[in-house]
């Protein structure tokens, strides 16, 4: 017995012990349900979406030391509040008197742990009462002075280099006025508070931030982390009712009979309970990017679902009984379900090879769903089916509409295959054509664009217009937190877009250290060459010693002592010189710049202003080179580019690994079944054609590879190969000697054809729906991946059957087909 009939063999075994023994199959299955069940209570979020993008990130672990080691007095910290105040002018008497009131009430809230406040209100209040310490004392300083004190009073406080760094860019001294600022609210917390906690305190000052009179804004990490956990439960309210609307609605168009749609939606139920089980198992928590496996398995269920009653109809019609006709239904399906679900796990799994564990993780759980997928729908349905059946007969209960989706007969039928009587006469042409198209799309789709932003999870400032129409409890919550980072990026100070870091490791008391900084600076690479003379423009513990040099005419002195080459840069007794330097009023700045141990410093880098994300970041990292002690590149703009590599890297190893799994698979699997290993590669050309023309797409609508896009190559390459593997293997059981091409892919196109287009809209439309999503990534990926469906079924249809064609040719013709399939030991000859 060769390869193929005992893998055949296997699989008849498998389909007569679904029709012998349905209820024990029901019963295993029902048990398995509950115990992953229990798995569903032990599911964890991950509430920070960039979280495992960046770990083990060499730039992010430098941004993390700078973070730990450089202490910036005015930034907020973890354990910290920030209100921000926005309006025409915040400066004024009243704008004033809403931020004390409002610091006022949380520090009448001993829940809420205030331990300090700084912010312009405050610094002004003691201008004017420097004995006001108290919130309640400020804001009696504040109310029992005139307009023009407080006016006065902040002209004053400008002087304090807190209130510069609390204001809003657009400050001006002469006018007293600025139209944002930012006031600092931090907390006394123990060891034990963790991340719930502080998200549970900030959205109680949220609440109270929102009922005064300003344009006042809380936030932090605790708002942060509040709304990305609601983002999650937020999409799933709006995006899987819509789901399953769409899947209802086509599922009683496909089954049209309430039993059989029942079974089916139960099938979908046990999916998701397995699934979700296993990732309570597993450990592995749920993120915004898994939030499109539910819907991918709902349409891959609905899928196989779809196929096996349609098919099991179409003997049923013929007038076999109920289980003669599931053992032919569940015998031609089986290998095909086996092939589909290879080849899915292949496309969906060829993502655990990413560097980046979000990606990796939803390669996992898709992958695992597949298989359960398969499982529920390919063992546990047709033996339910067979089941209901029989009670249907000892109850005398009808069946509504029994009849396939399509058939030769009808329009739908004529429609599908007529393609294969078009494609006959000259398929060669066809396919060239095909092959044109394709690589065009392809070759202009490589130059997609790759992106990785904080934004791409978060719903937009202006939310969509249909957000207003969703009933509760449907409608999503209100997000404050993008329209709070534009304020801080447009409005203060704090975009790091326009800049790079680099973190050096001495030690910096050697003589030649500050040298060894200095010295690179004039011969930068391109997009740091900001200076008038192409230098580089720095902010660095040189730049500290060289502003307090110019106040302090003793400290001067020592510097000028200790400088041998006299170029300005201290080459000698450089631990005196950072005593005195940390003992100065200038120590603050100091530290910002220079650890305690003195072995690491920070470098801050200007750079130019029409340079891009990648080009600054490639220049930044070369630079470092270029250092004599260890440096490394890091910063938001750095650490965001190398992650859209790491993305693009991903999308072309997973798209790459999953074809190339997938076309060996069936190479092999035709070969070793059928006896024509060729088969395989025929039913690979249209699902590249079909990613072709999605790379294609996506660069003409302008939509990048980004978080979740980057996976969409591969899981297409999964979702998509199904609509040519169930073409291919219903044509091989048509195709005989008595049959010839024309006349099989009719029957094919026309039967199984109209399965797929059921199934085509049941998934496009399904995945479709993620783009009401509430954030942008996930609305790309479910357009894309509509779009990647509805390409995957049209190939299918137009360039499967020229394909098919130019097949028999070469079979007929014998040569080199004969000698492949001589090596896999089965006969190439159509089955008698």
């Amino acid at each position: 017995m060769t390869a193929g009939e005992r893998i055949e063999a296997a699989t008849d075994r498998l389909s007569e012990l679904i029709v012998s023994q349905p209820k024990t199959v029901i019963v295993v299955f029902l048990l398995l349900t509950v115990v992953f069940a229990g798995g569903m209570t032990a599911v964890t979020t991950e509430s920070d979406p960039e979280e495992g993008f960046t770990t083990d990130l060499p730039e992010q672990e430098a941004f993390d030391t700078i973070n730990e080691e450089f202490e910036d007095p005015f930034a907020a910290d973890e354990e910290s509040t920030q209100l921000v105040h926005t309006g025409p002018d915040v400066l004024t008497r009243g704008e004033l008197l809403s931020v004390l009131r409002t610091i006022e009430e949380i520090d009448d809230r001993p829940e809420l742990r205030k331990e300090s406040a700084n912010g312009p209100a405050t610094i002004v209040a003691q201008t004017i009462d420097p004995e006001a310490q108290t919130p309640a004392e400020q804001r009696r300083a504040v109310e029992g002075a005139t307009n023009s004190e407080v006016r006065q009073a902040v002209q004053t406080a400008a002087d304090d280099p807190r209130f510069d760094a609390l204001v809003g860019n657009d400050f001006n001294r002469n006018e007293a006025s600025a139209g944002a600022s930012i006031t600092i609210v931090t907390h006394e917390v123990p060891p034990e508070f963790g991340s719930d906690d502080l998200a549970d305190l900030q959205t109680t000052i949220v609440t109270i931030a929102n009922g005064e009179s300003g344009d006042l804004q809380a936030f932090g990490g605790g708002v942060l982390t509040d709304e990305f956990e609601n983002i999650i439960g937020d999409s799933l309210a709006i995006v899987m009712p819509i789901v399953v609307f769409l899947l209802l609605a086509f599922l009683i168009a496909a089954y049209r009979d309430p039993i059989d749609l029942a079974l089916g939606l139960f099938a979908l139920v046990m999916t998701l309970i397995w699934t979700f089980g296993f990732l309570g198992f597993s450990g592995l928590p749920f993120d915004q990017n898994q939030i499109s496996v539910p819907v991918l398995l709902l349409a891959v269920g609905v899928d196989f679902g779809i196929h096996i009653i349609n098919r099991y109809r179409e003997e049923t019609v013929q007038g076999f009984d109920p289980i003669e006709a599931m053992r032919t239904a569940s015998g031609q399906l089986m290998i095909a379900f086996i092939i589909v679900t290879v080849t899915t796990v292949f496309g969906f799994g060829a993502n655990v090879i990413s560097d980046l564990e979000p990606i990796r993780n939803l390669g996992i759980v898709s992958a695992v769903g597949i298989v359960f997928t398969f499982l529920i729908f390919g063992l546990f349905l047709p033996a339910a089916k067979i089941e209901v059946d029989r009670l249907r007969d000892r109850y005398g209960v009808p069946e509504f509409n029994s009849t396939p989706i399509a058939s030769e007969e009808s329009s739908l039928g004529r429609m599908l295959s007529f393609s294969a009587v078009v494609s006959q006469r000259a398929p060669a042409v066809f396919v060239i054509v095909l092959l044109i198209v394709g690589g065009g799309m392809g070759a202009y789709g490589a130059g997609v664009d790759t992106s990785f932003d904080e934004e791409d999870f978060l719903p937009p400032e202006e939310e969509a217009w249909y957000v207003q129409y969703i009933p509760e409890p449907f409608a999503p919550g209100e997000y404050t937190v993008t329209e709070t980072i534009n304020t801080l990026e447009d409005r203060f100070d704090q975009d790091q877009d326009g800049e790079i870091i680099i973190f050096v490791e001495g030690p910096f008391e050697e003589d030649h250290a500050l040298e060894a900084l200095e010295s690179p600076n004039s011969d930068p690479t391109s997009s740091l060459a900001v200076g008038p003379g192409g230098e580089a423009e720095t902010e660095s513990i040189l730049t500290v010693i060289d502003s307090y040099a110019e106040e302090d005419p003793e400290f001067a002195e020592l510097v000028e002592r200790n400088d041998r080459s006299g170029n300005g840069v201290p080459d000698r007794n450089l631990d005196l010189i950072y005593d005195e330097l940390f003992a100065s009023p200038a120590s603050s700045q100091a530290e910002q710049y220079l650890t305690d141990d003195r072995r690491g410093t920070q470098v801050v880098y200007s750079i130019e202003a029409d340079a891009s994300q990648e080009d600054a970041a490639a220049d930044g990292a070369e630079f470092a080179e270029e250092f004599r002690y260890t440096a490394t590149a890091t910063g938001g703009l750095v650490i965001f580019d190398v992650i859209s590599q790491l993305i693009f890297s991903s999308a072309i190893q997973g798209l790459a690994l999953a074809l190339a799994l997938t076309g060996v698979f069936l190479v092999i699997s035709y070969g070793i079944l059928e006896g024509k290993p060729l088969l395989g590669v025929v039913n690979v050309f249209p699902i590249l054609v079909a990613v072709a023309c999605l790379i294609g797409t996506m660069r003409y609508l302008g939509m990048p590879l980004n978080a979740l896009t980057a996976t969409i190559l591969s899981i297409s390459i999964g979702i998509g190969i199904a609509y040519s593997v169930h073409i291919t293997a219903r044509f091989v059981d048509e195709f005989d000697e008595e049959t010839d091409v024309l006349t099989a892919l009719t029957t094919t196109l026309s039967g199984t054809g109209g399965a797929l287009a059921g199934s085509m809209l049941t998934t496009s439309l399904g995945t479709g729906a993620l783009a009401f999503a509430i954030t942008p990534v996930l609305g790309d990926f479910g357009l894309l991946m509509a779009l990647s469906v509805l390409y995957s079924f049209v190939a299918s249809i137009v360039a499967l059957p020229p394909a098919l064609f130019l097949w028999d040719r070469l079979r007929e013709s014998g040569g080199l087909y004969e000698r492949l399939t001589t090596v896999t030991g089965r006969s190439s000859q159509p089955k008698r």
